[in-house]
């Protein structure tokens, strides 16, 4: 974290170091004043202690306010250095870390956590270094004031304190951890809460809910509480040993006063020094809690910053040169548990028992230029073929071949560039309808996005909103139909000019007339481009060139829709129960078709 600032952080340190010696003559100034000035009436050494007390505290009103500066800059690049790291750990992290991670958590890692290691960086390390140096100034002060004396307030002191510290240290390390993990359950319930909130008001659960969250919130006030409590012990039993060390000075120092073997103004002095040796003991317990904030959140952000994705890249990663589409599945198996300890499923569609495979021994060969449907039950492993064919995954067996090249050797950007996706449920981001399309190519230009608005039938829609292309679109695209955020991310598939597109069920969720409009659209995106085609319903597989049928696995047939019906097996039965669906008119609707 402090590579490279090395010459910031002593330039801090000087600074700390001036200022803690300025701000720690006082005591010794108020000595020389009362012994040297008041007790032998001499005006000009009063004078002189006053003005030098005056240029001090005017030296170190300049120095605190350069260090906060210097401070608060270099702890904010710092930080600002973290943010960006933690963000592009979690671009690099695989699709599998991010089925056993929750978003509201993930957000409290980027939002509270840092922010915790901020007030450790900014002000706690800041603090440290003042406090501990003050302890070492005041006490070789006290020390060079009356040995005797100071060795006694260090013998009542230090070991009670170095004993509650010890307990307070262990735990207060359970409860800052708590705390940690109860905001980011907050964050995630609260996350999970906004992002389906229809599905909430649609099915009445606001009131349950509501309560389910107070039980969340309880847990992290409980958290709270419970750091508070062991805080309120520490603090009060620190502040007791203190007037106890007070109390005795007072008597042992007064004593020697009046024998004659200390002066009033060391006398006061000590006393001062002994009220200044506690007050950086008390900031110091202040510190301890911003301490154990900062660490717990600096124990979370290391899990993950330790992390290692789960499709890695090899150093001598090829690139790979462009691409005519044949893919080859050589003998492939998967597992999600490979990759999600858990056994929780990237693609809830083809979510499977962790102690099952997903795939087994599946080889497959798809032309090049060739459209390639997919079928068979939910569950069946359709969506984990087309996860491995983009590499969200690599296969726990086998190899996955584009052009003759196994995808383990060559670079994910120079795949991914060649490879368009249009998921079920597309996503479309907060920003202008141009901002979306030019996600996965931003430098295109105006008329090639003209020429993928009107090819995908999106001109309607752009005439419509009252800034055309630069139109703003909520987060998610919810103001927009299913068919128009689908025909939107047709688009963007198609501005991008794959040799590869996979659409995974694009018009499963859609209407009658909106499924007409993707699938035009598709007509266009797919010519002369090797697909691969999720699908659920068989009116979309039966355009295909060939049809590969996926049970529990397993590919258990392989060929042409007229091959399969002739063959009278799974694919054959698929075809007979979807068209008993078929109403008297003899035109399937989005009612009629069964998915499969």
């Amino acid at each position: 974290m402090f590579a490279g600032r090395k010459l910031a952080l002593a330039g801090a340190v000087l600074l700390l170091v001036i200022e803690t010696i300025t701000m720690q003559a006082g005591p010794a100034l108020t000595q020389i004043g009362i012994d040297r000035g008041i007790r032998e009436r001499d005006k000009s050494t009063l004078v002189v202690v006053v003005v030098v007390f005056v240029a001090l505290v005017l030296l170190n009103a300049i120095v605190n306010r350069a260090r906060i500066i210097w401070t608060t800059r270099l702890g904010e690049e710092l930080m600002y250095g973290l943010r960006v790291r933690v963000f592009s750990h979690f671009q690099r992290l695989s699709l599998d870390w991010y089925t056993e991670s929750k978003a509201g958590v993930l957000l409290s890692r980027m939002t509270s956590d840092i922010d915790a290691i901020t007030q450790l960086v900014t002000d706690g390390f800041t603090n440290l270094l003042i406090q501990g140096l003050t302890l070492v100034v005041v006490t070789s002060v006290l020390l060079a004031y009356d040995v005797k004396l100071a060795l006694i307030v260090l013998l009542v002191v230090v070991p009670p304190l170095t004993i509650s510290t010890l307990w307070f240290r262990s735990a207060s390390e359970r409860g800052y951890d708590a705390v940690r993990d109860a905001i980011a359950n907050v964050l995630a319930d609260l996350s999970e809460n906004l992002a389906g909130v229809r599905v909430v008001t649609a099915m009445n659960r606001r009131r349950y809910n509501a309560q389910v969250h107070r039980g969340v919130v309880g847990s992290y006030r409980d958290a709270n509480l419970y750091t508070a409590k062991i805080g309120a012990v520490y603090g009060p039993s620190s502040e007791a040993v203190g007037a106890l060390a007070q109390a005795i000075v007072l008597l042992v120092g007064g004593r020697a006063v009046l024998n004659g073997s200390l002066e009033l103004g060391e006398l006061a002095a000590f006393v001062l020094y002994v009220t200044v040796f506690f007050a950086p003991i008390q900031q110091l317990v202040q510190l301890y809690n911003t301490y154990q904030q900062g660490t717990a959140a600096m124990r979370k952000l290391s899990d993950i910053l330790d992390t290692e994705p789960g499709v890695t890249e090899s150093v001598d990663a090829a690139i790979l040169p462009p691409i005519e589409g044949a893919i080859r599945l050589a003998d492939v198996s998967f597992n999600y548990r490979q990759t999600a300890p858990t056994g929780q499923s990237a693609d809830s569609s083809d979510a499977e028992e962790s102690n099952t495979e997903v795939l087994s021994n599946v080889t497959l060969d798809i032309a090049a230029g060739e459209t390639f449907a997919l079928v068979g039950p939910t569950g069946a492993g359709k969506s984990t073929i087309a996860k491995l064919v983009t590499r969200f995954y690599d296969p726990t067996k086998g190899q996955v071949f584009i052009d003759g090249h196994d995808l383990a050797n060559v670079s994910q950007r120079s795949l991914r560039s060649q490879l368009g996706i249009v998921p079920q449920e597309p996503f479309l981001f907060g920003g202008t309808i141009r901002d979306n399309l030019i996600f996965a190519r931003p430098d295109a230009t105006d008329d090639e996005l003209v020429e993928a608005i009107t090819l995908v039938g999106l001109v309607d829609l752009v005439d419509r909103l009252p800034d055309g292309i630069d139109s703003l679109i909520h987060e998610r695209g919810t103001a927009l139909s299913a068919g128009e955020r689908q025909l939107l991310a047709l688009a963007r598939a198609f501005l991008s000019r794959p040799r590869v597109l996979v659409l995974d069920e694009a018009t499963s969720s859609l209407d009658l007339q909106s499924e007409a409009r993707v699938e035009a659209a598709l007509d266009v995106l797919l010519e002369g481009r090797t697909a691969v085609i999720i699908a659920h319903r068989l009116a979309t597989a039966m355009k295909a060139d060939r049809i590969g049928v996926i049970v529990e696995g397993r590919l258990v047939e392989l060929g042409t829709h007229d091959e399969l019906v002739a063959a009278n097996a799974t694919y054959a039965s698929m075809f007979a129960t979807w068209t008993s669906h078929m109403p008297p008119d003899g035109q399937p609707n989005s009612y009629s078709q069964p998915q499969v």
